[in-house]
């Protein structure tokens, strides 16, 4: 498995592709489409932090381990996105994990998530903090 690695620079936060975010995760919080896999969810899902997208987190949450409310931190800075495994999380499968280490001046958050599909969409369920 490969290390793919995000920092800040133009483009969309999650780091995966060169497009705007627009084009990229801002579709995904919009609502006008889903993240196909796992990863793509995950990766969206730290954009939405970036952006403090708190609607879309929780829409994203599994409805079993979901908040009930969810205060983000405006002056948190998120700096960078890195993936370091992915088990499953494809069209094919219900459940998934993804291992990533996310960035912030300051530190950095490393966690191990657990995902699910529930009516095709994939869904954060909860993570185990790593580090």
């Amino acid at each position: 498995m490969s290390r793919r690695t995000a920092r800040q620079r133009p483009g969309c936060p999650c780091g995966l592709q060169e497009e705007p975010y627009d084009a990229c995760c801002g579709r995904f919080h919009r609502g006008e489409a889903a993240a196909p896999t796992a990863e793509a969810l995950m990766r969206s899902r730290y954009s939405a932090f970036v952006k403090l997208e708190r609607d879309y987190l929780l829409r994203t949450w599994h409805p079993r381990t979901r908040p009930g409310a969810l205060e983000l931190d405006p002056a948190m800075r998120w700096t960078g996105l890195e993936i370091l495994d992915t088990t499953d999380g494809s069209a094919f499968h219900t459940t998934a994990t993804v291992t990533f280490r996310a960035s912030y001046r300051g530190g950095s958050l490393h966690e191990r998530s657990r995902f699910e599909r529930i009516e095709g969409a994939w869904v954060y369920v909860d993570g185990d903090i790593l580090d």
